[in-house]
């Protein structure tokens, strides 16, 4: 989950031409990691959850993504910002929930983290409802730009 696609998309060390750098391939994911954590200074709980997935994932994806711009920084690479699995947080406003025990199923909203139980019989027995499940797949990850901040 991602506020919006970046609206610059490549950077490059100045004084080179494009034909005779080496290109590193920032993912759309790894790039709103980076903004939340180092420019935004959420903590790495707090930024999972805005881009709703688990601590242990979005750590993976910063470092991923602290890796490749490492890279590019001391070996003069251009870096291209593209891709990846990813929704557009305007394009989903809340997931869709199910309850397998009393079959049960409700909305809960982006960002609000994983509900522990069933409102309706408490149960733990409880998981994304299966239409809900790869959104960013099935609609191709895509979505219009904006500048961060200015939405």
């Amino acid at each position: 989950m991602i506020d919006c696609e970046p609206s610059v998309t490549y950077f490059k060390p100045r004084g080179i031409a494009m034909t005779e750098l080496e290109r590193i391939s920032l993912a759309i994911d790894e790039f709103e990691a980076l903004r939340l954590k180092d420019l935004e200074g959420l903590e790495q709980e707090q930024a999972a959850t805005t881009m709703n997935v688990s601590q242990p994932t979005f750590h993976r994806i910063l470092d991923s993504a602290h890796k490749k711009v490492a890279d590019a920084l001391v070996k003069g690479k251009a870096i291209r910002i593209e891709g990846g699995d990813y929704v557009i947080r305007e394009k989903m406003e809340e997931r869709l929930f199910k309850c397998y025990e009393c079959e049960n199923e409700w909305q809960e909203p982006y960002g609000t983290g994983r509900p522990s139980e069933c409102p309706k019989c408490n149960s733990t027995n409880i998981h994304r409802a299966p239409e809900d499940r790869g959104y960013a797949r099935r609609h191709g990850g895509r979505g219009g730009r904006c500048r961060h901040g200015q939405n």
